[in-house]
């Protein structure tokens, strides 16, 4: 039997059998570090949940069984912690946004699905919600922060898909040369549904604060106001008084 002749020990990269040898460590390296950046994320997560978004950074590591140190390395400090949670928070929004959007039967029970999928993901864990989505103070101003401006800059893009999301079902009812409304509605509806959706989120529980449903059906509600008017003629799936019977 011919057993393969082995690698001297000290062969250059170049040498047969070296580079693939390299080329996989390197490969599990990566993966390993993507692992375990996931994981600091979800236990980041966990903690954040359960303590409230101003928790310090040494209570988030203690909460994951390691130092601050570790989290440092992978996310520079807590802004880019925030960039990173918040990519991950933001892209499941987005999809589960994205698919209420694409079950409904009309353009209104579709708008109103996006405002309830939002509202539903931001309650149920305000303080993650407001963790990812907070600037911290004088980090943007400066213009000095990279991490924080990487958060601002996930929370742009999400907003603008979801503004996507709002304009195309609106595109195919809009009377023609209403194009300065689909330039304009669907940035101010992300503006209304952000204000509304978080004053909402941080007011206190009494009998006088809408449920989810009926506080995503009013939102619904006020931005159908701002667009009916310019609704093609004969377009009934604009008419959200009778969805909502």
């Amino acid at each position: 039997m011919n057993f393969p002749t082995p690698t001297p020990e000290g062969a250059a990269a170049h040498d047969v059998g070296a580079s693939p040898a390299v080329d996989g460590r390197a490969a599990r390296w990566a993966n390993h570090r993507e692992e375990r950046r996931a994981e600091l994320i979800r236990s980041a997560r966990k903690a954040i949940h359960r303590l409230g978004a101003d928790v310090p950074m040494e209570d988030i590591a203690a909460a994951a069984s390691t130092s601050k140190s570790v989290f440092y390395r992978y996310f520079r400090d807590k802004s880019g912690l925030a960039a990173a949670m918040g990519e991950l928070v933001l892209s499941q929004m987005q999809e589960r946004i994205a698919q209420a959007a694409a079950s409904a039967e009309s353009p209104y029970e579709g708008l109103r699905a996006m405002v309830r999928a939002y509202l539903a993901m931001a309650v149920r864990s305000p303080n993650v919600y407001e963790f990812v989505t907070r600037v911290p103070a004088g980090a943007a101003a400066a213009g000095t922060n990279a991490a924080a401006q990487e958060a601002g800059a996930a929370f742009g893009t999400f907003f603008d898909a979801v503004g996507a999301m709002i304009e195309a079902p609106m595109r195919r009812h809009l009377a023609p040369g209403t194009q300065a409304t689909l330039d304009y509605w669907p940035p101010a509806a992300i503006g209304l549904v952000r204000a509304a959706g978080e004053r909402w989120l941080t007011a206190p529980d009494s009998p006088a604060k809408p449920s989810l449903e009926d506080m995503a059906g009013m939102i619904a509600d006020w931005l159908f106001a701002g667009i009916a008017a310019q609704a093609a003629p004969l377009s009934p799936a604009l008419s959200p008084a009778k969805e909502l019977s």
